[in-house]
């Protein structure tokens, strides 16, 4: 039988039925209440000949309830706000709220037990409650749902509030908080007016990063990595990180990065970092900061990926070896919805990376908006009780308490695999930026912070009080520091540029910056014959002796058959892609909404038979040496989910990560995580990434949600070989993609407008010997077109391509040349140039089946000015595509009467 914890707000019925419980079996109760009714039985005793009740049996119930009221609300009546009031809260935690009376303070209750005191008199009970649950942390765990969780919280905080740290512990964290203190006014001295985002009002940020660091190292963590925004970044990267001042100053004084004029580069708060440091026990630990954008909360699904990768990849699939650490803004984590999306990750197969620890940089301001207004929440890191994860909230003014928060909450997570939040209660001493004015919009607070002493100050006046350390100590530990900082400042003036990092150099190692002359021909990347039978014949074959869905028998039946005829659909090509790539040692990670069976039923990566949903996947049937192959159905989040396999990409170079969109329309929830990491990292960040999106898309009369994966706007961001965009239209030639994306020396972001129609077209199939040998096309030409009689030469891409060539064979027109451009960027203007020359056509034209101001027209027109190109589309439209099927086939029809306007019939050769 389960062991029966206590009753919040614990009535006499209740505990009478544990009381019973007891009896029957003192281990069918928590330890807590086996105390309390062993103290119990004790007391009463010496009553039993009589039948008398002990005088306080009713009252030890109350008691009782006013420790479950401090448990559970205490927090609300903390000393936790640095710099001003709290807002006040009832019912209070009074005694008459708790049916007790100030008479009742010296006498002796059982319910002592309950907290670990032993029997003790009311007030000693109500005085440890204090210390433990109202003064400089708060704490939130009552709501969990587990016990063992919740008896972990009490057994580690209650009698155990403040640890008793040595002379030489304060005095190392005073010399990191004495450190944070002096970068930032360094800082404010030598780069006058410049923007910092300085730590200024939770200096105790940098200990308390300092402890997480050590003593996770303690408990087993070998790699932390870290999402920030920019506030306190700086001082994170030099203090935490061991980046060198020099090049900080380096940054701030504007210089040019270390590399071509090709590289943009970023601000000296959004760039990455990696580092390795040796541990207080001596175990090297790594560190990476993520970069980000000025986007908040945008790294944080990023963060949880690279750790992802890092534990499946590095670590031997051991969670508790790496520690994703997000670092939060009080605005930023109430406020946006993509925090939402990542603590909902926490505990899915899919994306769970052991638990992630929260820290909220409290600053009790958004830019200019008061905390008031920034949520309906009590706290901004209500949140967390969402996934019933516990809470610490913390005075930023009392250093120790924040140290000691922070060694919890990394046991914690190790013991649990689960996520902790803290809450770093502070201020910001400035505004937003150091030349903002904070005092147009928060008065009243800025002037109660201008009178306030940082928390440097307020530690070392306890220090002194305490005889830990003297002022002429402290004043030397400045000193110190300040001429170390002086000496790199000098230095940094000595280099005309600034280093350029890239973030996880160690991961990359052997692999290269891509070229346009990489672009120029894809490599080989055909697979032997016997090879693909023999894969395919796997692929295609489920394990014995198991009970499956007569229709998923009848899909494998008929692609064992497809192998054997060779005559290979576009899924059975992919799967053999991926079955290739594990087979030479490359691992294979799949996921987004339904990419298991897919969402056209054309994948089933995974089989479940019929009587139990056990899970087969064949493709983890291939050989014993062959790389793991993962597929996960995501949660119904987009960008959540493609910031983390954007993450899994930059730490997993050597796999293929794919992320693929229900319907392509549905990208655009994750429209920041396009534009700023996967469009652009590589340009601001030195980073490579080989993450691939499939994009479902093509018009069939679905809708204008069911259409289109807005090519236009990734054409729109194309630049300085950011990433690939194609649009295939054979499954040889999407085998061939898959396997160029990873048989190269270096990583770009791949767009694929995925096909619907062509998943079954009869057309749309391929053989065995176009996978055997050769390589991606970037172009197709015509194959059925005689260049004496073309006149007309006819661009498109994608499923288009069947559609024109069934309705020009129709109407049995001979003077057009069909020629599918398949990537579309990099535009391969080679391969273009030399169909363009060898059919010398009069007419040039881009036709596509989205409208004029979509697709890929104006890109074509803009990229081929010199070509007179002709478009042909539909008309320009506001909505991606109609709502009517009858409507869609008519505008079909009149496109179709644009293109071959240019058509002419039985053209004799």
């Amino acid at each position: 039988m389960d062991k029966i914890s206590y009753v919040g707000n614990a009535d006499v019925n209740a505990i009478d039925h544990l009381y019973k419980m007891y009896l029957e079996d003192p281990q069918s109760v928590d330890e807590g209440w086996k105390k309390f009714f062993e103290g119990f039985d004790f007391a009463k005793t010496n009553y039993e000949d009589g039948g008398a009740v002990p005088e306080n049996f009713q009252k030890e119930f109350k008691v009782i309830n006013l420790i479950n009221g401090y448990r559970n609300r205490g927090h609300l009546f903390t000393k936790t706000n640095p710099v001003r009031e709290r807002r006040k809260y009832e019912p209070k935690l009074t005694l008459e709220n708790f049916g007790l009376e100030e008479s009742d303070l010296d006498t002796v209750f059982q319910a002592g037990e309950e907290i670990g005191a032993g029997p003790q008199t009311l007030r000693k009970i109500i005085e440890e409650l204090e210390n433990t649950y109202c003064q400089s942390i708060g704490i939130e765990y009552m709501y969990m749902r587990e016990p063992e969780q919740i008896d972990w919280f009490k057994k580690h905080i209650e009698l155990k509030n403040r640890p008793v740290y040595d002379r030489e512990r304060k005095r190392d964290i005073y010399r990191k908080l004495n450190r944070a203190t002096n970068f930032e006014s360094f800082l404010g001295k030598k780069f006058v007016g410049q923007k910092r985002f300085s730590v200024e009002g939770l200096e105790a940020l940098i200990p308390a990063l300092d402890t997480l660091v050590h003593k996770g190292a303690e408990e087993g963590v070998e790699y932390f990595v870290m999402g920030m925004a920019h506030r306190g970044r700086l001082n994170t990267l030099t203090n935490i990180f061991e980046k060198r001042p020099k090049d900080i100053f380096s940054e701030f004084e504007g210089k040019e990065f270390d590399l071509d004029e090709t590289f943009d580069g970023d601000v000296k708060y959004h760039q990455g970092f990696t580092s390795y440091i040796t541990a207080k026990n001596g175990k090297e630990v790594g560190l990476t900061l993520s970069p980000n954008p000025s986007h908040l909360e945008a790294v944080n699904p990023v963060v949880e990926g690279i750790s992802r990768a890092m534990a499946d990849n590095d670590l031997g699939n051991d969670l508790s070896k790496v520690c994703p650490v997000l670092v939060h803004g009080d605005a930023a984590v109430a406020g946006q919805g993509v925090m939402y999306e990542t603590v909902q990750m926490a505990q899915l197969d899919g994306y769970k990376t052991g638990g992630t620890i929260h820290i909220v940089a409290n600053n009790q301001v958004g830019f200019t908006t008061n905390y008031l207004d920034g949520r309906s929440s009590t706290y901004c890191t209500d949140i967390a009780k969402a996934t019933l994860c516990p809470v610490f909230h913390v005075n930023a003014d009392d250093v120790e308490a924040v140290i000691q928060v922070m060694e919890m909450a990394v046991i914690y997570r190790q013991h649990f695999q689960s996520d902790v939040f803290i809450d770093l209660l502070g201020y910001r001493k400035y505004g937003h930026n150091e030349g903002d004015e904070p005092k147009f919009t928060q008065p009243h607070l800025y002037n109660l912070i201008a009178k306030h002493d940082n928390p440097s100050k307020i530690y070392l006046k306890q220090l002194i009080s305490e005889g830990n350390v003297t002022k002429e100590e402290a004043d030397e530990f400045s000193a110190k520091y300040i001429d170390y900082l002086e000496e790199e400042f000098t230095e940094s003036r000595k280099h005309e540029k600034a280093m350029a990092y890239d973030f996880l150099k160690n991961s990359w190692e052997g692999y290269r910056a891509g070229t346009e002359d990489d672009f120029d021909e894809s490599p080989q990347t055909g697979v032997e014959k016997k090879k693909l039978l023999e894969l395919g014949e796997k692929l295609a074959t489920l394990p014995e002796g198991k009970k499956y869905f007569r229709k998923i028998s009848k899909i494998f039946k008929q692609r064992l058959e497809a192998i054997q005829t060779d005559k290979l659909d576009w899924g059975s090509a992919e799967m053999l892609a991926y079955a290739t790539l594990l087979e030479e040692g490359h691992p294979v990670r799949i996921s987004g909404q339904d990419v298991e069976r897919g969402t056209f039923s054309h994948r089933h990566a995974v089989v479940k038979t019929e009587d139990t949903e056990e899970e087969i996947v064949t493709l983890n049937l291939l050989s014993d040496k062959q790389a793991p192959f993962t597929i996960y159905n995501s949660f119904l989040s987009e960008y959540g989910v493609l910031g983390f396999e954007y993450g899994y990409s930059l730490a997993c170079p050597n796999g293929l990560t794919i992320w693929e969109a229900q319907f392509g329309d549905f990208y655009n929830g994750a429209q920041i995580m396009v534009d700023q990491f996967i469009t652009a990292g590589e340009d601001k960040w030195m980073t490579q990434s080989g993450l691939v999106m499939l994009l479902p898309h093509g018009y069939e009369g679905q809708g204008a949600e069911h259409s289109s994966g807005r090519m236009e706007r990734f054409l729109q961001q194309c630049a300085d070989l950011n990433i690939q965009i194609v649009n295939t239209s054979t499954p040889a030639n999407h085998f061939h993609l898959l396997r160029r994306q990873i048989n190269r020396e270096f990583r770009k972001p791949l767009v694929v407008f995925s096909p619907k129609m062509l998943l079954r077209h009869p057309d749309a199939t391929s053989s065995l010997d176009e996978m055997a040998s050769g390589r991606f096309q970037e172009v197709i030409d015509d194959p059925n077109a005689k260049a004496e009689n073309v006149d007309t030469l006819v661009l498109c891409s994608g499923k288009f391509y069947y559609e024109a060539t069934e309705k020009a064979k129709e109407k049995e027109i001979e003077n057009m040349a069909f020629v599918r451009v398949e990537q579309l960027y990099p535009l391969p203007l080679k391969q273009l140039e030399a169909i363009k020359e060898k059919y010398n056509a009069s007419n040039v034209i881009w036709a596509q089946e989205e409208p004029e101001n979509m697709g890929a027209w104006r890109y074509m027109a803009m990229e081929l000015r010199d070509w007179n190109l002709i478009g042909i589309s539909r008309h320009s439209s506001a909505a991606a595509a109609e709502g009517s099927k009858d409507l869609h086939e008519r505008r079909l029809s009149a496109l179709f009467s644009d293109l071959f306007h240019y058509g002419k019939s039985n053209v004799k050769a």
